[in-house]
């Protein structure tokens, strides 16, 4: 979603917006040489946001400006921005149709959504982009999202005093930096665990297909210190250590985990089947690909493996971008800036136009 005037002499930088965290990167692609310049996360109060829209808008401005003072690594030599939005609140689809005029495709997307977004469409931006065809009909990728939460986002910028040159989902970021960073030569699933929810993308050389289910990281911390009555720091050195891996206290965590994982599983296999309707069958996912903070716990990529009978790996997206001089996170912290550093490596020519 272009939302501003793309200069590609000009660099952007990457802003993502968690549940309860801020990041920041600028990467400077120079010849395919890939080097973070600054980078930086502080956290928030969760309170300064509400489904998606920022509604405090002053308390998030100062804390973007405190991360700018006091906790950027390197520098940020741009006000250009491209800004994450929430995959669990947009809307996307790729819909099949037939050669038609600008005006009359505009129309057929808009009834489309109409069939199975349940928000009024006037409550939503609309974009859509020509992925392909099938056959001698047209397939598009459509994203939907609230107004409210874009205007926020664009009133966030006006007080920083940063332009916006691109808006897109926080799975379209992070598809981006894997399929940089990876050779992915067949279909495939990326599952992208945050804090609170883990974000779903079919990419089969563009994204197919998004969708969200409740359960990150730290659900996966509250949960155990509940079952296993422990604190949040005994549970996170459980999770970190253990996790779903061979322990003595294995089976409680399985059994602690195992609802959160089910919910998981069932929507994965929902996905996939969708997928293999959409192609007719001709085509199906080859393996999954696991990434963000929550795919480190132990044991999780061979679980999902067994359950789902398709080979998962955690992506390593950093061995082709380099810190250069800067200090280097750890490979833990390194999790949490897959969406931002996707969306520092946007090329002003891929945006939607």
């Amino acid at each position: 979603m272009s939302v501003g005037n793309i200069y590609t002499d000009k660099p952007s930088f990457g802003l993502d917006i968690g549940s309860s965290t801020i990041k920041v990167m600028q990467i400077d692609a120079q010849k395919n040489n890939l080097k973070i310049t600054g980078y930086g996360a502080i956290g928030f109060d969760p309170k300064f946001m509400e489904n998606g829209v920022i509604v405090d808008l002053e308390g998030m401005a100062k804390a973007i400006k405190s991360l700018f003072d006091n906790h950027l690594i390197g520098k940020i030599t741009t006000k250009r921005v491209a800004i994450s939005l929430p995959t669990s609140r947009t809307y996307s689809r790729v819909l099949t149709l037939p050669k038609l005029s600008k005006k009359e495709l505009q129309e057929a997307i808009k009834l489309e959504a109409e069939q199975y977004i349940p928000v009024p469409i006037d409550d939503l931006y609309i974009d859509f982009d020509n992925v392909g065809m099938s056959g001698e009909n047209f397939d598009y990728f459509m994203v939907a999202i609230p107004k409210a939460i874009v205007d926020s986002y664009m009133q966030l910028a006006e007080i920083l005093g940063i332009e916006v040159s691109v808006l897109e989902t926080t799975m379209n970021a992070s598809s981006r930096l894997v399929s940089q960073a990876e050779e992915i030569t067949s279909a495939s699933l990326f599952i992208d665990f945050g804090s609170v929810s883990a974000d779903l993308t079919i990419y089969d050389g563009q994204p197919i297909v998004t969708g969200t289910v409740p359960g990150g990281g730290a659900t996966f911390t509250n949960i155990i210190a509940q079952k296993l009555n422990v604190n949040e720091r005994v549970a996170t050195t459980i999770k970190s250590k253990y996790g779903l891996g061979v322990s003595k206290k294995q089976k409680e965590i399985n059994e602690a985990l195992k609802p959160a994982l089910n919910t998981l599983i069932k929507e994965i296999k929902k996905m996939l089947r969708y997928y293999e309707d959409k192609t007719g069958g001709k085509r199906s996912i080859k393996q999954i690909v696991t990434l963000g903070g929550g795919a480190n716990m132990p044991g999780l990529n061979d679980y999902l493996t067994s359950e789902l009978r398709m080979p998962t790996r955690m992506c390593h997206p950093w061995t082709h971008i380099s810190f250069g001089k800067l200090q280097p996170t750890s490979d833990v912290e390194k999790t949490m800036y897959v969406t931002v550093a996707g969306l520092a490596l946007i090329d002003p020519k891929e945006v939607w136009k």
